[in-house]
């Protein structure tokens, strides 16, 4: 361990294709004091993975089986090790430095912390009005079908305690994962925290988001689950971070 801070084993899953540019800056924002990282290689046809080594000698690679974030996400945390499990983007839109806010979150009680751009002290540099539209939309249909109180659905930087990737059991492999995670944290009445987080842009290259053919995968996440589900849960427990 490197003079690490909390009584907890910490692993940050960063999944990458054609990041190379970018991962400088994404590893240079690590705390120190990180137990694992973890890349997951969407078969990059630059040089990411050799970047990644060379900044970071310890790091673990994982080689994606199939395609999108969800199958990256779920194929890194198989492969963790640590106590708790950390995601973050790899094109620099998320800060690591943020990651003590969240790993505090949860040794302070919480099953799930969940980023929001929304929450006070939260913000985007990157966030067009109609993709903060559709998320306002998404979130909002949510709540009211799930009985939480999400500010922010649509956001990938989470962190959850790793024993509870059962409860999750997740099995997708686009975007959306980020929805079918909040969704089935808040059925499995897990504590939800949401915990300030600032995106920014992208460094370099470009998105691989779409919003409307995104938003549509997300939407029918919200209602293939709500419907392979029972009653609105009430034991989920979601909250601002003080």
């Amino acid at each position: 361990m490197n003079n690490q801070p909390f009584a907890a084993s910490v692993s940050v899953i960063v999944p990458a294709m054609n990041e190379a540019e970018n991962l400088p800056h994404v590893f240079a924002t690590l705390p120190k004091w990180i137990d694992e990282v973890i890349l997951v290689d969407g078969n990059s046809t630059d040089d990411t993975v050799a970047v990644a080594r060379r900044l970071r000698p310890d790091l673990k690679v994982v080689v994606q089986t199939r395609r999108g974030k969800g199958n990256a996400l779920i194929e890194g945390f198989q492969a963790a090790r640590g106590d708790i499990l950390v995601m973050i983007d790899a094109d620099g839109s998320t800060d690591g430095r943020e990651i003590r806010s969240f790993v505090t979150t949860l040794i302070n009680g919480a099953d799930f912390a969940k980023g929001s751009r929304y929450a006070p002290g939260g913000g985007s540099d990157d966030l067009s009005p109609i993709r903060s539209l559709g998320n306002r939309f998404l979130t909002a249909m949510t709540n009211l079908l799930y009985g939480t109180r999400y500010t922010d659905l649509c956001y990938g930087y989470n962190a959850f305690w790793a024993r509870h990737l059962d409860a999750l059991d997740l099995d997708c492999d686009g975007f959306e994962i980020e929805t079918l995670m909040n969704v089935r944290a808040a059925q499995a009445g897990l504590v939800i925290r949401e915990v300030p987080s600032h995106e920014r842009c992208r460094i370099h290259g470009e998105s691989n988001l779409h919003a409307l053919r995104d938003g549509w995968r997300v939407l029918r996440t919200i209602l293939r689950e709500r419907a392979r589900g029972t009653a609105v849960t009430t034991g989920a427990q979601v909250a601002l971070a003080e």
